[in-house]
């Protein structure tokens, strides 16, 4: 309790600094809160349990923030603990958000902190609705998205009422970044999605000839057998039966060619692109994502604007920038996009162009056209009623100029796509 004593000391000071050099500045606001109570009454979510959520959970704790949720939908490893301190050897297997909450709960008493082991997908509006702030630790782009659409899309359905601030940290080895979004200011993820680095890919015929590597053998399994055998299921890489099915398949796969080296965490690593974390790494933009998150609630001081982007890779560097809104945003802007194809291009190809698409990096996209129905992923039913469209031309379709709508999981709404023909 002294440590926490000390460290809740030390903060309440510093918001009661009044900035040098201003004439007139005051502490309280036209709400007559000063920057103490606006952080005593703060409510933050943070998306994310492992390297970064570890860290910036402990931040907040240790920062004046009395109101913490934390969701996560994930479950310890044994290769987690090396960097995610918040674990221990006894803990593997169990959830991450049950056991940070529980180690902070124990730690900072004064502190309430509530644990949701579930899915972001899973929780609806008005749970978002009740924060003051959103704080993205995760390690999937696509979650990511889906997080920023929905916060968005608040804002248009609700005004000020659904305005959340998202201060977003991603790390990769050496490398890190931190950005504070808000919504229907400043750019939001999508505008800035060519950031983000491309999943890593093998050459097909690496994969199932000559395989070397334990990751080629983890793609043979993931990417040529499991839908081999599961043609109507999508491999998830959150879901340990999933996992270890290819495990399974891999390691007897390596075990024909004297590959070492296969484990789950690997496994898991390469169907979801999951870079080796660092841990100084996590800490340095853990630490950002906290700072950035106290000025914020706090107005102490003037918040970043708006991406921040460190290195390690050779020696320290440090940059911070404005990265300007991007009008034609799938999210944020104008919800439209096109594609320019031959109109011989099957429809198949048409949504591989979806995925590849660096302004549209979809998932599984499922198209329609006024009330047709071009193709469906899901349910089971409507996929295998419109599969046969797979193999046929865009051109024995629709005409060229159609606007399509188009959902996709990474996304909370449908976005317009206009496909033209070229010759």
């Amino acid at each position: 309790m002294a440590l926490s004593f000390k460290c809740d000391t030390g903060i309440s000071r510093y918001l009661q600094l009044k900035a040098p050099h201003v004439e007139g500045f005051s502490l309280v606001n036209d709400e007559n809160e000063t920057p103490r109570d606006l952080l005593a009454k703060a409510k933050v979510l943070v998306i994310g349990a492992g390297g970064l959520g570890c860290e910036i959970l402990k931040n907040l704790a240790m920062s004046g923030f009395n109101d913490i949720h934390v969701i996560d939908m994930d479950t310890i490893d044994l290769s987690n603990l090396n960097r995610q301190f918040l674990f221990r050897k006894d803990d593997v297997g169990k959830p991450k958000a049950e056991v940070a909450a529980a180690f902070i709960r124990r730690r900072s008493p004064h502190v309430s902190i509530t644990s949701h082991f579930k899915r972001i997908q899973e929780m609806s509006e008005e749970f978002y609705l009740d924060f003051t702030l959103i704080i993205c630790g995760l390690d999937s782009i696509e979650a990511r998205r889906w997080i920023n659409a929905l916060v968005c899309g608040m804002v248009e359905e609700h005004g000020f009422k659904g305005f959340k601030p998202i201060i977003d940290g991603g790390t990769e080895g050496l490398r890190g970044n931190a950005r504070v979004i808000l919504p229907s200011i400043n750019a939001c993820l999508d505008c800035g999605l060519d950031l983000y680095s491309k999943k890593v890919t093998y050459p097909i015929c690496t994969i199932a000839n000559t395989p070397r590597l334990p990751e080629h053998c983890i793609e043979w399994a993931s990417v040529l057998e499991w839908p081999r055998i599961f043609p109507d299921k999508k491999l998830d890489g959150d879901d340990p039966d999933h996992i270890n099915w290819v495990v399974e398949k891999a390691a007897a796969r390596a075990a024909d060619f004297n590959i070492p080296g296969i484990n789950y965490s690997l496994a898991q690593g390469v169907v979801k692109n999951i870079i080796p974390a660092i841990a100084s790494t996590n800490a340095i933009v853990a630490a950002a994502c906290t700072n950035e998150a106290l000025k914020v609630v706090t107005t102490c001081n003037p918040y970043l604007d708006n991406y921040m982007f460190y290195s390690g890779l050779e020696g320290v560097y440090m940059f911070s920038f404005p990265y300007a809104r991007n009008p034609d945003c799938l999210v944020c802007g104008k919800k439209a996009g096109s594609l320019s194809l031959s109109a011989d291009t099957t429809l198949e190809d048409l949504i591989t162009a979806l995925r590849e698409s660096p302004v549209f990096q979809l998932r599984a996209p499922t198209l329609s056209l006024g009330q047709t129905n071009l193709y469906f992923q899901k349910p089971k039913e409507l996929e295998e009623l419109t599969r046969p469209n797979l193999a046929k031309s865009i051109g024995e379709l629709f005409e060229s100029g159609s606007t399509l709508t188009v959902t996709d999981p990474t996304l909370t709404t449908s976005l317009s796509v206009t496909v033209t023909f070229c010759s």
